[in-house]
């Protein structure tokens, strides 16, 4: 009997990478994808992302940092190597 394809794993949540105010990066974090889209386009991730870490930060007695950067995870782009001039 043959198998079925499961679902992508990523059609529930999008990924992204986060840079802190200090300089260390947290990779991966998990965002639904219904918050995403629309005008704002990712915008709503760094909201999401906020309350995540605030949780974290009443959890571990931290203080929540501050976000930099924000850019969706994935495979790097593949950079096309430089053609030798003949």
């Amino acid at each position: 009997m043959a198998r079925k394809k499961s679902k992508p794993l990523d059609a529930e949540f999008a990924l992204f990478d986060v840079v802190y105010s200090d300089g260390s990066r947290s990779s991966n974090r998990r965002v639904p994808t219904s918050l995403l889209g629309g005008l704002d386009g990712d915008e709503p991730a760094r909201e999401a992302i906020e309350e995540q870490d605030k949780l974290i930060a009443e959890k571990s007695g931290k203080p929540a940092l501050e976000i930099t950067s924000l850019s969706r995870s994935g495979k790097a782009a593949v950079e096309k190597p430089a053609r030798q001039a003949r």
